[in-house]
């Protein structure tokens, strides 16, 4: 049977979750195609203030990693902008002059920020919170500036806010409206929610309508139509969206605010669908994500030629944590005209809860601090059921209530009632799962369904729910393995793989009986490396368990090109050096030379092509800027020429560079030599940092100067440089021995105690025994750079691509 074409212009969130309906459904039916203007997989957009804030990393929000489209044989065109449809011979065209045929296709293209069109928005460091690009940008300019604002007080304005005040700047919430998130909450709850976030460090500036936007280049501040100001060196906008609808429109297909869709989908151009947030359904254009992944499963359905009722709209309630604390609204709770309302107020607890009813029947409702009841309520709602006489009851709920009250409240919830709205999935889904998947613990469950994978704060209703359905069969609710392929910790994979001799990725995800046998991007990555540091004579690297970055060996950027920064040892060049590296950038073209923040030239905007020929040319070892590996020993002047060094930390800088570059680590690891306690080479920030005194060295551990700042704490005090270098490879290699992979020392001395790492490295002949260790896996180790350009093999890797190919990495 041929396939048909199918075609997806966006690789959002409610896009690709129809993809996953319909490969389930007909799996054989047709042949993908799907552009997306990120350089990025699919990854959930819901999780951004979390990476902002520092509760996950980016990796964590991938929701379909690189390996999920080369698996179901979807071709991605990954930073492509599609710019013209053409529905007359059924093909669309991209900004990167790809082109695709097309029998089926679906636009789901998603929604713009709105920009407040004030004067001067145009000035840098006025910017949107939509995307990583923006999440990047605050963090970049976190690191240099001080002072934020962000227009908006909804919920994504608050969490642009909180992340904003996690990176340390000072943050003023601008809102028009009396109080905060009047869409979600009425002013009792505004008012309590503010108080929270007041304590946090957050300011508002309320009932303010903002005029325009001041400074020569860079914004300096934000003025406000009563004659006031803010300055600022940031101003955030988050004040809404709107549907993502230019290239319909310019292809002739009917927009309203939105792509204007039937029951099915289906635009006014036979074969053309939309989805998600730029589609409009009987007038309404929706921003949940469950009422998105609801039309995604009936489009799936419609288009596997699966009998499915359309869609008939979504009844919507908010469930939410904004910045840790718990919210709900749905329905009608601002006492619309003909209803009344009760109200329940405890101050202390911090607890708000408020029910509106017409008729006997319960219209809206808000709670807050306490939002537990909040799915039983909203059934109550879409029931439309009587709760004469019970208004008392759901207004005070059941409190902290005991394991069995939550099973029965759970219980009497509808199966499409939705338990977790961040990925839209119900509480029939997770029934299924339990009852004919076997999912009996809360990591199963998310594992299967992705329920609580996000936010986590539906959380305690999954793990009631397996309490409901397992029964007895109900495993430990709280172990959770080192990704959702496994229940399995850190410490116990490597036990299992020591005490049985496993040898490959592939054998320990055998063997030890992981759920996905191909493992995911979380689980491959380590295993790899704690392989490689277990046997590093006999393993063999696995490059295609490592990342992008790793497996080309320089960092990729967010337009597809690559940065090549070789190491510069203690961050001393020469002018010939200097000289040959600067005619290399001329001759490849390079847009960008950077000083980087530890000493080492960075040359940026190279193309993968060029990467063999540059490093062959360059003829200089790598700098690991890409890699979980010593990044950069960084140095002071020191004796050699200040007035004021004591010891010569150029000299030890380069030698511990040259005694330690290409060695694995579990995270990047970088190390800094000062040459007096003036500290001019930041060593009090570094994972390993060297303090010289009056006769000998400081050895400080455990430091980081990133996005979660912290100081070192002192080791020990040496004397020799001799000694200085036992200390700081038996300090690595028992890192490298006992950390989980992706931890950075930081953390790890914070979860063991630095009184543990004493302890452990306190007698000499155990320093020496680590320190033969790291030797060993050091002599395995080679240039990377150097044996790509020597292998004609390895530099096949680096052709370019067709033009008829998707960039995908």
């Amino acid at each position: 049977m041929t396939k048909k074409k199918l075609v997806m212009i966006g690789n959002g969130m409610a896009g690709v979750r129809a993809i996953e309906h319909l490969i389930k459904l007909a799996p054989d039916a047709y042949e993908i195609t799907i552009f997306g203007s990120e350089p990025h997989p699919n990854y959930n957009r819901i999780m951004l203030s979390s990476v902002l804030a520092g509760g996950i990393d980016m990796k964590e929000i991938i929701i379909n990693d690189w390996d999920w489209y080369k698996e179901n044989r979807i071709q991605l065109y990954a930073g492509h902008t599609v710019t013209r449809i053409d529905t007359q011979i059924r093909k669309i065209f991209s900004d990167q002059g790809a082109a695709a045929d097309y029998d089926v296709l679906i636009i789901a293209t998603g929604s713009n920020p709105f920009m407040l069109p004030l004067p001067g928005a145009d000035k840098e460091g006025v910017i949107a919170f939509r995307d990583i690009q923006d999440c990047e940008t605050m963090v970049k300019t976190s690191q240099q500036f001080k002072k934020a604002v962000v227009i908006g007080g909804g919920l994504l304005g608050l969490e642009a806010a909180r992340g904003l005040l996690h990176l340390g700047m000072d943050v003023s919430v601008v809102h028009l409206n009396p109080y905060l998130m009047e869409r979600q909450l009425d002013e009792t709850a505004g008012r309590m929610l503010q108080g929270e976030l007041e304590t946090q460090g957050m300011k508002f500036l309320l009932n303010k309508n903002s005029e325009s936007i001041s400074g020569r280049k860079r914004v300096k501040a934000l003025h406000f139509t009563d004659g006031s100001r803010v300055e600022t060196d940031l101003i955030v906008m988050a004040v809404g969206i709107k549907p993502n609808v230019s290239l319909a429109h310019s292809s002739g297909i009917e927009v309203n605010r939105g792509i204007v869709v039937n029951d099915y989908m289906e635009t006014n151009i036979p074969g053309i669908y939309a989805v998600g947030e730029c589609a409009e359904h009987r007038g309404i254009a929706y921003g949940l994500v469950a009422p998105l992944y609801e039309q995604g499963a009936v489009l799936a359905k419609h288009l596997a030629d699966v009998e499915t009722s359309g869609y008939a709209g979504s009844v919507t309630s908010t469930k939410l944590k904004v910045s840790g604390v718990d919210v709900f609204s749905a329905g009608h709770f601002a006492d619309p005209e003909g209803t009344r309302s009760m109200r329940y107020q405890d101050e202390v607890e911090g607890v708000y809860k408020k029910i509106v009813v017409r008729e006997d029947r319960l219209i809206g409702a808000v709670m807050f601090g306490d939002t537990g009841d909040g799915p039983k309520l909203f059934s109550l709602m879409k029931s439309g059921e009587s709760i004469k006489g019970r208004e008392k009851e759901l207004l005070l709920g059941t409190g902290n209530a005991s394991i069995v009250s939550m099973e029965q409240r759970l219980a009497q919830l509808a199966d499409d009632e939705i338990i977790c709205g961040c990925n839209g999935v119900s509480k029939e889904a997770i029934k299924d799962a339990i009852l004919t998947k076997n999912c009996n613990t809360a990591a199963s469950v998310k594992a299967c369904t992705k329920a609580s994978g996000s936010c986590g704060g539906c959380k305690p209703l999954v793990e009631g729910l397996v309490q409901l359905y397992a029964g007895d069969a109900a495993g430990e609710p709280v172990k959770e393995g080192i990704c959702g392929c496994t229940s399995l910790g850190r410490d116990e994979i490597i036990t299992e793989i020591t005490r049985l001799g496993l040898g490959t990725v592939k054998e320990v995800m055998n063997v030890l009986g992981w759920d996905n046998p191909e493992g995911c991007s979380k689980c491959r990555p380590s295993l790899n490396y704690y392989l490689g540091m277990l046997f590093p004579e006999s393993y063999v690297d696995e490059k295609e368990s490592r990342f992008t970055n790793e497996r080309y060996h320089a960092n990729i950027q967010k337009d597809g090109t690559y940065s090549v920064v070789p190491r510069i040892y203690g961050g001393v060049t020469s002018p010939s050096e200097l000289k040959k590296i600067a005619e290399i950038a001329e001759k490849f073209d390079v847009p960008m030379v950077k000083i980087t923040g530890g000493q080492r030239i960075d040359l940026l905007g190279v193309k993968k092509e060029d990467l063999p020929k540059m490093w062959e040319e360059l003829d200089m070892p790598s700098g690991y800027a890409y890699g979980k590996a010593l990044r950069t020993v960084k140095t002071c002047v020191g004796s050699t020429f200040c007035r004021f060094g004591t010891q010569d930390s150029i000299g030890l800088g380069v030698r511990l560079e040259k005694e330690f570059e290409r060695l694995c680590t579990p995270a990047k690891v970088k190390l800094a030599v000062s040459g007096c306690p003036r500290n001019c080479a930041e060593a009090t920030i570094k994972d390993f940092g060297v303090v010289a005194i009056d006769g000998g060295w400081e050895l400080h551990v455990g430091g980081n100067g990133g996005v979660h700042v912290r100081a070192t704490e002192l080791l020990c005090i040496v004397k020799t440089e001799d000694e200085v270098l036992e200390w700081a490879g038996a300090f690595i290699q028992y890192y490298r021995e006992n950390a989980q992979w992706n931890e950075r020392t930081s953390v790890w001395i914070e979860r063991v105690g630095l009184d543990h790492v004493k302890k452990a490295l306190e007698k000499k002949e155990d320093r020496v025994a680590l320190f033969s260790r790291i030797k060993l896996a050091l002599s395995k180790q080679k240039d990377p750079w150097k044996e790509i350009t020597s292998d004609s093999g390895l530099r096949k890797n680096f052709v370019p691509l067709p033009d008829a190919e998707p960039v995908t990495k």
